[in-house]
């Protein structure tokens, strides 16, 4: 996460306008079900990815993978134009599969080249998903499934992995999640195809522990989507990384994966506890992005919870940071802006100030963040000056 991600969701006064998600413009594996054929020497994304997760196997990949194998020639063909009306978005993709389901005989591989002029979503689209479903199911399938495997064009392989979207066969899992962690481009697509068939929680779980950035976005909405079970444990403990974009999926995951029971329940870990910090720090300041504090019903609950367990806690800087960003939230809003009453809104600022200020948490924070740094900065000149936190009182002036 860059410094100036974390400036901007951590400011009490940020509201976030959103991305184009449907627009945007783009720069336990592997036993596979395979077609034969191969399209030369070119390397192809699948097998792009593959290799790299060889490389990286429990982590995300370098750079979301790029470059691609196929980065030159896009950086050199001219952009398919958008169409204005959206609705239309796919159209073009299902008259090139019509065409080519119609004829009997014609291969997968007279589809490797055949979108490079038209425009792909990288979406779930129903103009596609409707060709498919027009076609015969088995040599859908196969199309898909070689178009994923061999192509070395990111648009037709883009093009193989919506129309496995479209099936449910479970011996795909495995070629789906390898090309997903290709995720900013596949990411969404792979989410979908993977939340229809049986076992597609595990397997969503799989991918999402190894992506991040947008492709970490589609695979955790999926998994909230689906029903949480297997993968509730990780959710409540690891969904939100530092990235920006976690304010699209914090409420979400705070909502499916039940966090108001978990943070008052028997089974609480300190890994549980800084993440409840995490997700109420992205919730109090993800207006345009995701769920608020003010609309999510539990939260005076979840707050109560965090705090009394931070108090339990060892300092350290991160939950310092958390903490003081979640109290200056509260005492800077409205009450309502936190889902509180006033009486409430002030006890926890009450609450989250006698553990700021207690002197081994002081100690803790000036000794661990940098003094010469752009977020000791920030930090001091806003949060600190705000709240008059006591281990800054030398820095932003005065006393309590």
């Amino acid at each position: 996460m860059t410094r100036r991600a974390l400036l901007a969701l951590a400011s009490p006064g940020w509201h976030y306008p959103g991305h184009d998600r449907e627009n945007r413009v783009f720069r336990p594996p592997v036993s596979v079900t395979t077609e034969p054929g191969s399209l030369g020497p070119r390397t192809g994304l699948f097998e792009h990815a593959l290799r790299l997760h060889q490389r990286y196997p429990d982590s995300p990949l370098p750079r979301d993978g790029e470059p691609y194998p196929d980065g030159d020639l896009h950086r050199r063909r001219q952009r398919p134009r958008t169409r204005k009306d959206q609705r239309l978005r796919g159209s073009d993709v299902a008259v090139i599969l019509d065409v080519h389901f119609g004829k009997a005989d014609a291969p997968p591989s007279k589809l490797a080249d055949a979108f490079h002029d038209v425009e792909v979503p990288i979406h779930y689209n129903e103009h596609i998903a409707a060709a498919a479903l027009r076609a015969d199911r088995q040599r859908v399938r196969q199309t898909g499934r070689w178009l994923v495997r061999h192509s070395t064009d990111r648009c037709s392989a883009t093009v193989g992995l919506a129309l496995l979207a479209t099936d449910w066969a479970e011996e795909d899992i495995p070629l789906i999640q390898t090309i997903g962690l290709l995720s900013d481009r596949f990411g969404a697509l792979a989410a979908e195809a993977l939340r229809r068939r049986r076992g597609g929680e595990e397997a969503l779980l799989w991918l999402a522990q190894r992506v991040e950035g947008w492709g970490r976005v589609y695979l955790i909405e999926a998994l909230c989507r689906g029903g949480v079970h297997a993968s509730r444990r990780w959710l409540l403990r690891h969904a939100c990384d530092g990235d920006f974009l976690n304010g699209y999926f914090a409420g979400k995951v705070a909502t499916a994966a039940h966090l108001h029971e978990a943070i008052v329940g028997t089974e609480v870990d300190d890994d549980l506890v800084d993440h409840t910090g995490r997700l109420l720090k992205i919730m109090a300041g993800c207006g345009g992005m995701g769920m608020t504090l003010e609309h999510y019903p539990p939260a005076p609950v979840v707050l109560a919870a965090h705090v009394a367990h931070l108090d339990r806690q060892t300092p350290t800087v991160n939950r310092y940071v958390d903490a003081a960003v979640i109290a200056d939230h509260l005492a800077s809003d409205k009450p309502e802006r936190s889902g509180c009453t006033t009486e409430q809104r002030d006890q926890l600022v009450r609450q989250y100030l006698a553990v700021l200020d207690r002197q081994d948490w002081c100690d803790e924070v000036r000794a661990g963040l940098d003094e010469d740094g752009e977020f000791f900065a920030w930090f001091t000149a806003n949060v600190a000056a705000r709240l008059h936190l006591r281990a800054f009182t030398d820095v932003t002036g005065g006393d309590r």
